[in-house]
């Protein structure tokens, strides 16, 4: 398809993450921008700014004039959006092209070196980093990213089209719209069972994302997953390995070895064995594509990391409070090693907001014993997304299954009124719902408590 003959673009869900930075991506262009969300955020705002007409009411009405002309206007929706949407049924039934936002970032990335960052976990935080390497080596790419990136303030880096950087989505299976030159796998666990029904099909998508790799590409895998590729690991026998790591002022300082040899002294700021994971995949990728060993050390060292990937909002010696996007058992359990790590001995509450109904359901066995590892677990209603509720599925029932004397299910403002008596050392507020707009609120409740 070719995307020019567009004079104008419509996205439908346009404050999403993915959605937002392929806005900004056809703005820079010059491309005319439009589109419908649900609800105003900071990514409406700063798209407006930018220059896109924004609505949030689903009313044809809504809908500026100059984007209702079907050979000028080009349709994008996110798979979030509901079938009886009034806009996007209206551009469906008036034969505009309409294409899911993966097919859109597959054909922007076709004519590019494209490297993709696939896996459960993981993807945004190796995404940025990689897209930082490449930028500060001055490859001449635009990066796709799931989250906004402390060092550019921004989902999407800009510095050139000859090269792209895209986090390969499993949700419903848009990754397979993608053909990558270098692809990564970081993980295989079970999510998404609303759409994958089984843990067995999710394993079968990411054998079928590692035969989109175009011929002569290269695919990463972290070692032990059940593919071959290039495989990394940290301080095992693997292709790429981090050894040596060591702690030195609050930072992770490590070697790479590679199939070449030992490149030496890597230091990154960000804690847990996790993130420690997604820099050594990201150093892999850029090095497989020939940037040089001391200008990926110095890009890594000034990597900053993504809003809402363990982000510190309080930092002191009597109290910490950090925020992260955790919304899987895997990802809450990476967060409290991480958490442990820095903060031995220290009492640390957790305020959990499920996301989904059927995710809650799905694991909600695991969800208990991550929570359980915790000093104090506090709960939030289960935010639902785009699900209904499911009878029986409530933050009750889960908090019921936690293995901890100090627990509790709060309302938004019971939890601001139980936080400022609070004597905490480390708070952790966690989930992918709207818990991340409390952020504020619980900062300067924490700050002032007692």
């Amino acid at each position: 398809m070719n995307i020019n003959r567009f004079t104008h673009i419509y996205f439908i869900g346009i404050g999403g993450i993915g959605m937002s930075a392929l806005a900004r991506y056809f703005m820079a262009g010059k491309t005319a921008v439009a589109g419908y969300d649900k609800t105003k955020s900071e990514i409406t705002e700063q798209l407006q700014v930018l220059g896109a007409i924004v609505n949030f009411e689903d009313k044809l009405e809504a809908i500026p004039e100059h984007y209702k002309n079907s050979e000028k206007t080009l349709v994008v929706y996110t798979p979030a959006i509901p079938q009886n949407h009034t806009q996007l049924n209206f551009f469906k039934s008036n034969n505009f092209k309409v294409l899911k936002r993966a097919e859109l970032l597959g054909d922007v990335t076709k004519s590019t070196f494209c490297l993709a960052v696939a896996g459960t976990h993981g993807k945004t935080t190796t995404s940025a980093i990689l897209g930082h390497l490449l930028y500060s080596c001055n490859v001449p790419l635009t990066a796709f990213l799931g989250g906004i990136s402390v060092n550019y303030n921004s989902n999407l880096i800009v510095n050139g089209t000859e090269v792209s950087v895209v986090e390969a989505d499993e949700f419903d299976r848009s990754f397979l719209k993608l053909s990558p030159d270098f692809a990564c796998i970081t993980s295989m666990d079970a999510d998404h069972l609303d759409i994958y029904g089984e843990a067995s099909e999710i394993k079968e998508a990411f054998v079928a994302f590692s035969k989109c790799i175009k011929p002569n590409g290269k695919l990463f895998v972290k070692n032990g997953l059940p593919l071959k590729g290039i495989t990394y690991g940290i301080e095992d026998n693997a292709d790429y390995s981090a050894q040596n790591i060591r702690i030195e002022n609050g930072h992770y300082v490590f070697d790479v070895k590679t199939p070449k040899g030992i490149l030496k002294d890597f230091k990154f700021n960000l804690p847990g064995r996790h993130n420690l994971s997604n820099a050594l995949i990201a150093l892999a990728m850029a090095v497989e594509y020939g940037c040089p060993h001391q200008q990926l050390a110095k890009a890594l060292a000034s990597f900053m990391g993504v809003k809402r990937r363990f982000s510190y909002h309080i930092k002191e010696d009597n109290l910490v409070y950090i925020d992260d996007y955790a919304h899987h058992p895997e990802e809450i359990k990476a967060v409290l090693q991480a958490v442990r790590e820095l903060y031995p001995g220290k009492f640390i509450t957790v305020i959990f907001q499920p996301h989904l109904y059927s995710r809650t359901r799905d694991f909600a066995d695991d969800f208990a014993k991550a929570l359980s590892g915790f000093d104090n677990v506090i709960l939030l209603d289960i935010y639902p997304a785009r699900e209904l509720p499911i009878n029986g599925v409530t933050s009750q029932w889960l908090l019921d299954k936690v293995e901890n004397k100090n627990k509790a299910l709060l309302s938004k403002t019971e939890l601001l009124q139980v936080l400022k008596q609070n004597k905490a050392q480390v708070v952790l507020s966690l989930g992918a719902g709207d818990i991340g707009e409390e952020v504020y609120n619980i900062k300067q409740t924490l700050k002032y408590a007692g």
